[in-house]
C-alpha cells in the first residue's frame, strides 16, 4: 500500500508531540508500563490518544479512532512509546498515514516496508533528536540515516 504525499511537518512539531503525549498517558503515569499511540496534527498538536499494555492494540486503537472521528490521515503523523515494527509500519500504510515517529528503533523490516510504501519513518524520537529512515522530504530539517 502507498500513502499519499502528506504535509511537510516541522521538526519541532516532533518536540511538541512529545511534549503533549506524555501529558495525555494517565495509565502510563500511574503503571510506568503503558504504551500509547497519539495522532499529532501538522504542528505537533496531539488530537488523539490511545494507551494500552500492548504497543500494537494502542496503535490499533488510535487508527479506530481516527476513523470514527473522521480525521484526514494525511494532515499530520502518529507518534507512538515504542518500537516500529513491521506490522505497525503496514497498518498505518494501510489507513493512509504517511508519517510514522516512534520513541525507539524500527526494525529492519519495518524500514524496507517504510520506504516501499511511501512512509516517512522516524525513529528515536527524543526532544531535539531522531532519525529519519524513509521519505525525508515530509519532515523539515531531518537528519537521515543513509544506511
Amino acid at each position: 500500500t502507498k500513502v499519499g504525499q502528506g504535509v511537510v511537518i516541522e521538526v519541532g512539531a516532533l518536540d511538541a508531540a512529545l511534549h503533549a503525549l506524555e501529558k495525555r498517558q494517565p495509565l502510563n503515569a500511574a503503571t510506568g508500563a503503558i504504551h500509547a499511540a497519539g495522532w499529532a496534527d501538522r504542528t505537533g498538536g496531539m488530537r488523539l490518544v490511545r494507551e494500552d499494555v500492548g504497543r500494537h492494540n494502542a496503535l490499533d486503537k488510535l487508527i479506530g479512532a481516527m476513523g470514527r472521528a473522521g480525521i484526514e490521515t494525511a494532515d499530520g503523523f502518529v507518534l507512538v512509546t515504542s518500537r516500529a515494527s513491521y506490522e505497525m509500519v503496514a497498518k498505518s500504510a494501510v489507513a493512509g498515514i504517511p508519517m510514522l515517529a516512534a520513541m525507539s528503533a524500527p526494525t529492519a523490516l519495518a524500514v524496507d516496508l517504510a520506504r516501499g510504501s511511501g512512509m516517512t519513518l522516524v525513529g528515536f524520537t527524543r526532544v531535539g533528536r531522531h532519525v529519519v529512515y524513509s521519505h525525508p522530504h515530509r519532515l523539515e530539517h531531518a537528519m537521515t540515516d543513509q544506511s
